[in-house]
């Protein structure tokens, strides 16, 4: 039984090293007998629009590296009034707050439909104390947590309402991998959310923003926008 489960792993890792979005992932730096010490299975999970991923204080039990899609991780003021506090794109790794110790900090909610792999936290342990290729990008995904944490608390978090909002936009078409340039725009109270507005405000300013022909609506709750238009619309503050 435990030849086979370190089979099944084994075959998990061959994916590993030749997943199309390595080098995105938190196992760009590996090499290949790094990979013989991964002992446990890693899954493809996918996850519906909505389904969270883990749930705030839940035990820490694996990581995320997101492959497609958008999770949104929030938490709670004392009101319990959720804040979306970042986004995570294909690339990231939700949970990483797991891998020093302790539980989960947010709830982390599949804002699309998103897929993901499932790293069990034995497998970080074990290649942290095997490969010093692992801790380097341990610790380039803390450093680009942080950097989007500073980012999203300036840009996304303070200001006028509409730099809030054109902020965001301007966010999630850079984030985009679409071909055609479109990206899932988040419903309106989500918008809120992440940018601490009302909803009511949030439909304004970008129904405003749809009839100046800057912003599109697509099938699929998609949008495209005119960046260069919509950056010059950001005030002076």
């Amino acid at each position: 039984m435990k030849q086979d489960k370190i089979e099944t792993a084994w075959s998990g890792a061959e994916k590993c090293e030749t997943c199309g979005i390595r080098h995105l992932a938190l196992f760009a730096d590996l090499e290949h007998e790094d990979f013989v010490h991964i002992h446990n299975p890693i899954h493809e999970v996918v996850f519906k629009h909505g389904e969270a991923l883990y749930h705030l204080e839940s035990a820490a039990e694996h990581v995320y590296t997101v492959r497609s899609g958008l999770v949104k991780l929030v938490q709670y003021l004392p009101d319990g009034t959720p804040r979306i506090v970042r986004i995570l794109r294909p690339g990231d790794l939700a949970g990483i707050e797991i891998t020093t110790g302790g539980n989960y900090q947010h709830d982390a909610i599949a804002l699309t439909p998103v897929e993901t792999c499932q790293i069990p936290m034995t497998v970080i342990n074990t290649l942290s104390e095997e490969t010093p290729r692992l801790h380097r990008q341990l610790l380039e995904r803390w450093k680009n947590a942080l950097i989007t944490a500073d980012s999203w608390l300036t840009q996304l978090s303070t200001g006028t309402a509409r730099n809030r909002v054109i902020n965001l936009l301007l966010w999630l078409d850079a984030s985009t991998t679409q071909a055609d340039g479109s990206f899932t725009l988040p419903v309106r109270e989500d918008i809120g959310a992440m940018v601490a507005l009302t909803t009511e405000t949030v439909s304004r300013i970008v129904a405003e923003l749809r009839r100046s022909d800057i912003v599109s609506m697509l099938p699929g709750q998609r949008a495209r926008i005119d960046r260069d238009e919509l950056a010059l619309l950001i005030e002076e503050e």
